[in-house]
């Protein structure tokens, strides 16, 4: 992980959830616990490689956890762990403002244009 310039705990939870993955990864698992080939089928334009390192950050930072099952073949589970419920109310309120924000972005991008 990147050296952190402040001490301010956004810097922190950006080098968590910067990126394409790591905050739509959540979202998908908000729903319950997914095996990491639903995952990957959920983001069809996610590399193997790069779900997997996602995946881990997330579990690294505790808010993800990883069950590994026996058996052939061998498939692994995924979870959101109680950090990381606590941050799906989030998510839903950005995907919330985002939805309520279209007439705001649209009149401000048709103000753009016009000038």
């Amino acid at each position: 992980m990147k050296t952190l310039v402040s001490a301010c705990p956004i810097e922190d939870v950006m080098s968590v959830l910067s990126g394409r993955w790591p905050t739509l990864l959540l979202y998908y698992l908000k729903d319950g616990t997914k095996r990491f080939s639903t995952l990957q089928r959920d983001n069809p334009s996610v590399s193997h490689r790069i779900l997997a390192l996602e995946l881990k950050k997330l579990e690294n930072a505790g808010l993800v956890s990883r069950t590994e099952h026996e058996g052939y073949p061998r498939h692994v589970d995924y979870d959101l762990t109680a950090a990381g419920r606590q941050l799906v109310p989030l998510i839903d309120g950005l995907a919330d403002w985002w939805e309520g924000s279209a007439g705001l972005r649209a009149d401000a991008s048709s103000q753009g244009k016009a000038a």
